[in-house]
């Protein structure tokens, strides 16, 4: 019963690796998106750089406020969920939901 259990508890580890080096790939890929934005913005505003063809001709400070905000959304989910909603937060609620339902459970 073990090696069951423990080939299910790596097949949930590997899981969640691969689930976590997703949302790491995608936010370095966003971040990669959002430097080069800030950068084009940059030399949009402050250096008068002739950029106003189509996408590029939406880049305003408004634009930026919100992908900046969106950004910094993606890096606190990422990044700091972890540390306050950690592993052992996840523990004590798994055991606090499983007892209530332990005590609400009537056996014949």
């Amino acid at each position: 019963m073990e090696r069951i259990d423990t080939s299910q508890e790596q097949e949930g580890l590997v899981k969640m690796a691969k689930a976590r080096v997703k949302k790491l790939k995608d936010f370095y890929f966003h971040m990669v998106f959002f430097m080069l934005g800030v950068v084009i913005y940059v030399l949009k505003t402050y250096y008068g750089a002739p950029l106003n063809f189509f996408p590029i001709r939406y880049i305003n400070g408004f634009v930026m406020a919100i992908w900046t905000t969106f950004f910094a959304i993606q890096a606190v989910q990422l990044f700091f969920t972890e540390v306050i909603l950690g592993k052992s937060w996840e523990e004590k609620q798994i055991k606090r939901i499983i007892g209530k339902n332990n005590e609400k459970q009537i056996w014949k």
